[in-house]
């Protein structure tokens, strides 16, 4: 999902892409600001081909040095990687969650653990400060995953 000047998702979480699954920078793609900052996105818009079938948007490394070029391939593989990972790991998370969500079904627990969320929050923001990773910008992924995670103990309820 493209984003203009300043926008997150209507969830909190920021999003952003080149095509590649990058959140980059200068070259017109959105950025989401790791440290400082209060974890916006940037962009110009969706630079890449997906679900919308828009076309990919021309290069626009042409005539730059080739070894500044090189680089930018090499650091963006290195991002695609890192999403690879970070897709695998939310995957993993998820199947634990499930799990987590038919337990508490089993049980007649409530989905939602507000005491444990508000442990989680405060644990994620001091890795994130450790990290060198914006607070406010983890605070808002995790409170996204929550919501999904809720989400998905609640349907668990009902079946």
């Amino acid at each position: 999902m493209a984003k203009t000047h300043g926008e997150t998702s209507g969830t909190g979480a920021a999003r952003g892409t080149d095509g590649t699954g990058e959140t980059g920078g200068t070259d017109g793609t959105d950025e989401i600001h790791g440290t400082g900052g209060r974890g916006e996105t940037r962009g110009t818009g969706d630079r890449g081909s997906g679900p919308g079938g828009t076309a990919p948007a021309p290069d626009t490394t042409e005539g730059v040095d080739e070894a500044v070029r090189a680089e930018l391939i090499a650091l963006r593989d290195s991002i695609d990687n890192i999403d690879a990972a970070v897709v695998h790991m939310l995957a993993e998370r998820f199947k634990c969650t499930q799990r987590v969500g038919r337990l508490k079904a089993d049980h007649d627990l409530p989905p939602a653990d507000p005491a444990r969320e508000a442990r989680q929050i405060t644990r994620l923001r001091e890795l994130a400060v450790s990290a060198k990773l914006d607070p406010a910008f983890a605070e808002k992924l995790l409170n996204f995953v929550i919501a999904e995670v809720i989400r998905h103990h609640e349907t668990i309820a009902r079946t």
